[in-house]
């Protein structure tokens, strides 16, 4: 049986904002016909207010926190506890204040159920500032210097490229590719996502699927689907 997975940021909406108004309607639809599933580092509050409650009802189950926290509808079935070592976030917060950005914000270490979100610029950060750090971590490649970083220091844990400006953290196997026991053997899975690159936390994910199928946006994913 098909099995559609979609991560939410890039894939379904535009990063940190809302779907579209007519590639929701249609997506509603196509969740009437096939049996979809959202992966997402974000919390649920956030996912809903992105998809909107009848988008996000319409899943099979919704994989918060890249699986940490399982939902289906409103009713959370399966939560991971887990801690960022005062090591790690000790670190984190040094590289924060080595960063030569010119523009921190506030919330720059966001702790989540199961994970942590690392951002230069800050959670608090307004679309234009998140733009300016785009521009600039495209150039200086900030984000996959401090993961890789990360990731040689805390061999334990794991740091992925999420989103536009984060990264995302979790224990050692705890990414996105851990939704995969709940599907069996003999399902087709399809896995839609934005951040396929060996850094990125859609990753792990693409790997193991069926069919791994990378978009540059919601309007790459809409014409995918259609066709």
């Amino acid at each position: 049986m098909n099995q559609y997975i979609f991560d939410v940021d890039g894939t379904l909406t535009p990063s940190r904002g809302k779907i579209d108004p007519e590639f929701g309607a249609w997506f509603i639809n196509f969740c009437n016909h096939h049996n979809v599933y959202l992966v997402t580092g974000s919390d649920r509050p956030k996912t809903v207010e992105q998809l909107g409650e009848t988008v996000y009802s319409k899943c099979v189950r919704a994989y918060q926190c890249s699986g940490n926290e399982v939902f289906v509808k409103d009713q959370r079935i399966r939560v991971t506890e887990w801690q960022l070592p005062e090591s790690a976030q000790t670190w984190l917060e040094e590289q924060l204040a080595a960063s030569k950005f010119y523009r921190k914000t506030g919330t720059h270490i966001e702790h989540r159920t199961g994970m942590v979100n690392f951002s230069i610029v800050g959670r608090q950060a307004t679309m234009e500032e998140r733009a300016m750090y785009v521009e600039w971590d495209e150039h200086k490649l900030e984000r996959k210097n401090i993961a890789a970083q990360f990731n040689t220091r805390f061999p334990e844990l794991q740091a992925t490229i999420g989103g536009d400006t984060g990264i995302d953290i979790y224990a050692k196997g705890k990414d996105k590719a851990q939704i995969i026991t709940d599907f069996e053997l003999t399902d087709t899975l399809w896995f839609f996502g934005d951040d396929m690159g060996t850094s990125g936390n859609d990753y792990t994910l693409s790997k193991c699927v069926d069919h791994a199928v990378p978009v540059t946006g919601w309007q790459d994913t809409w014409r995918i689907l259609s066709e």
